[in-house]
């Protein structure tokens, strides 16, 4: 529990240091192609592993940069994540990244909103190829081809629509992984980031169980994942449950009950994705002295992830006007987690366009 804290308080003092900074942009020259791969590597199985090989082996003179979320430690699920993300860089970087970044605060935010930060970074890291792994189903092949084509594809409530040429081309609701694509499309296209063949389209593989490994890590017992991981991911796994730092789960249940106990409605209603209906559906109800009784109050959300985000944001209570400043500046500033070797430092700092580039 203390790590989790001490995750925490360092890393509210690097948002609002990001928050306070100003993104200095630079205009570079390089010949080194950069493929960025976004993934939270929660832990990095065989299918990130897939995906990161397919790229290099395609463009084996480039740059390789995996971004990894990032501050909070908590998932696009709002969970929090298995592994410290300097732990998951180790990994990256032991099985073929060059470069390490941190990437957006997921767990504090909507999907449009880190959607927009990732899409920000891959402009910053003057990105020439992004991979993104994909399951394939009937009719995606069609905009997967548009946005290799550079069309403005927007995902919509059960349609996908093709804002280049207006058309909806797709009636249907994508499942996660297919929908971030469309959701980078449309976040792209918002920022000018051209995009036309920079997608490394890579089909998920199969036998490949996140459920099962999560499963695998809290019993200590690998034996039925053993082939659904790189040998580098359970090596670090198990040293990991051996110094006890797994964080997977564990949660600021005290800082999390004093801000519903002690905000006011005015505070609670300014939280990022809170509105007045669930602040005041929270302060009916309380106090509360378990997490159990608040999650009973937690009203329904847009996701099935959404009371986990609540949580998330009630243990890091920055309000909505601060998170939107935040995203403005986004990256005022890059963090480097990890990466080979000095020689490819220097390679990365000439090729991103941005001045501020710190290691955490």
């Amino acid at each position: 529990m203390s790590q989790v804290l001490d995750i925490l308080k360092r890393d509210k003092k690097l948002f609002f240091n990001d928050v306070s900074m100003e993104c200095e942009n630079s205009d570079t020259s390089s010949d080194i192609n950069l493929i960025a791969d976004f993934t939270e590597y929660n832990p990095l199985h065989n299918g990130h592993f897939h995906c990161m090989k397919t790229a290099k082996n395609m463009f084996p003179d480039s740059l390789f940069v995996a971004i990894v979320p990032g501050l909070f430690e908590r998932s696009g699920r709002g969970i929090p994540y298995i592994l410290p993300r300097e732990i998951r860089a180790e990994i990256a970087i032991s099985v073929g990244a060059d470069i390490v970044v941190e990437g957006p605060p997921m767990g504090i935010m909507g999907s449009g909103q880190y959607s927009l930060c990732l899409c920000k970074m891959f402009k910053s890291l003057n990105t020439d190829y992004i991979p993104r792994g994909y399951n394939p189903k009937e009719g995606f092949d069609e905009i997967l081809k548009r946005i290799n084509l550079g069309h403005h594809i927007a995902p919509k409530p059960y349609k996908i629509v093709d804002k280049t040429t207006n058309e909806t081309i797709l009636k249907d609701k994508l499942e996660e992984d297919n929908y971030v694509i469309t959701s980078f499309s449309n976040s792209l296209s918002k920022i000018g980031f051209d995009y036309t063949n920079k997608f490394i389209f890579v089909e998920r593989i199969e036998g490949v169980s996140g459920t099962l490994i999560r499963e695998s890590i809290q019993k200590d017992n690998f034996d039925d994942v053993l082939d659904m991981m790189p040998s580098k991911t359970i090596e670090v796994l198990k040293r990991e449950i051996k110094k006890d730092s797994i964080i997977y789960g564990i949660r600021d249940v005290e800082s999390i009950l004093n801000t519903v106990n002690t905000f006011t409605f005015e505070e609670l209603s300014a939280l990022n994705l809170f509105n007045e209906k669930l602040a005041k559906n929270i302060l009916d109800n309380g106090p509360y002295n378990t997490l159990e009784k608040l999650e009973e109050f937690i009203l329904q959300g847009f996701s099935s992830h959404f009371h986990q985000r609540v949580l998330s944001i009630l243990e890091n209570p920055i309000p909505k006007k601060i998170v939107s400043q935040y995203i403005d500046k986004y990256p005022s500033n890059i963090r480097v987690l990890g990466y080979k070797n000095k020689e490819i430092l220097e390679k990365f700092i000439k090729k991103v366009n941005n001045e501020n580039i710190s290691l955490l």
